[in-house]
């Protein structure tokens, strides 16, 4: 039978037991568990919108979408969001998957720290930017059901989520500082590195090469 917390089912097929042992063995209890959160808040987002994503996609889209701050993928220096991408999209496709299939969980993690464009994509690409932005910012919080929220958490604990979270978030970025450049991982690095402080876009337009 398959896994059912707080109503809402987690997918019962090979890929998503996979990788949900990969996460969990390769990343950390933070990662697993806010993975897992984003993939419920996900669908929680989508059932109110109206949104049927594939469910196995979008639990594959939610475990690895932090992989990248923990497990990097690439042997270039890249944003944590494509490493994660990267190694979700490889996972996908050594198990068969459609390469559309496997684009759209590229998509839904490469662009999840992305303000305002994924929650206009494809069911599965919104579903995880929505349940990411549930479990880091709050938002739509106060309309979950209560109930509902307290079963997840209670299988899913947040524990000091804030500042673990953070911690681990500044520790995937440290090695790759200007990867943030332009992007809402900037000000992470801003925070915790003494001294860090990136180009703004002001700044790169006037010292370009063009001479005006």
């Amino acid at each position: 039978m398959p896994e059912v917390i707080a109503g809402l089912a987690v997918p019962e097929t090979a890929a998503v037991a996979e990788a949900t042992r990969l996460i969990r063995d390769t990343t950390s209890p933070l990662v697993y568990h806010h993975s897992r959160r984003v993939f419920l808040f996900g669908l929680i987002h989508a059932r109110k919108a109206g949104l049927t994503p594939d469910p196995e996609l979008l639990y594959l889209a939610a475990i690895f979408h932090d992989s990248g701050l923990m497990t990097p993928f690439s042997e270039v220096e890249q944003r944590f969001e494509l490493d994660g991408a990267d190694h979700a999209r490889a996972f996908l496709q050594g198990r068969g998957f459609s390469a559309a299939a496997a684009e759209t969980v590229w998509t839904a993690i490469a662009l999840h720290t992305t303000p305002g464009i994924p929650g206009r994509m494809a069911p599965e690409i919104a579903a995880t930017y929505f349940g990411v932005l549930t479990d880091v910012v709050g938002f739509g919080r106060d309309e979950l059901d209560p109930d509902q929220l307290g079963e997840i958490l209670a299988v899913h604990p947040r524990g000091d989520f804030k500042n673990e979270f953070l911690r681990a978030y500044a520790e995937g970025l440290k090695n790759r500082p200007d990867t943030t450049i332009g992007t809402v991982n900037a000000d992470v690095l801003e925070h915790f590195v003494p001294g860090f402080r990136p180009a703004t876009t002001v700044e790169r337009i006037l010292g370009s090469s063009w001479p005006s």
